[in-house]
């Protein structure tokens, strides 16, 4: 079982609590380090998310288990849509596509910042940063 790195860079079990437990009042500014300015990248409230969507976040908050042996590996950003980091930044995770006899195209991305979270469903054409505030 791979651990989300958000998780690992806040203290495992003290973080997956503090996700369960808290519940943001309002999204924090983005840094100027993670700034949401690149190509592509837009926003979504959570709660226009798919259902399926809020069971992968379930999943990356408790560590597991994935669905599928890909899920948490390394996002290499190849199209460059998201803000450039450093490899081993970003990882990907699947959001189940009902009726798909595959993965489908729809993902989160994980930065390791705590709720730097990207949707795409359209396999990493374009992002949309979830806002956990709305």
């Amino acid at each position: 079982m791979q651990i989300p790195p958000r998780i690992l860079a806040i203290g495992g079990a003290t973080a997956v609590a503090a996700a369960l437990l808290f519940q943001p009042v309002a999204a924090a500014a983005p840094s100027t380090a993670t700034s949401v300015s690149a190509k592509g990248v837009g926003s979504i409230c959570s709660s226009a998310l798919p259902s399926q969507a809020h069971d992968t976040l379930r999943l990356i908050d408790a560590g597991g288990p994935f669905p599928y042996r890909q899920d948490g590996v390394v996002f290499q950003n190849r199209e460059q849509v998201l803000p450039s980091q450093t490899r081993g930044y970003y990882h990907e995770y699947t959001v189940i596509t009902p009726g798909s006899p595959t993965r489908g195209a729809r993902r989160i991305i994980t930065g390791r910042q705590s709720q730097e979270d990207y949707y795409t469903a359209d396999h990493y054409a374009t992002f949309k940063r979830i806002n956990f505030g709305c």
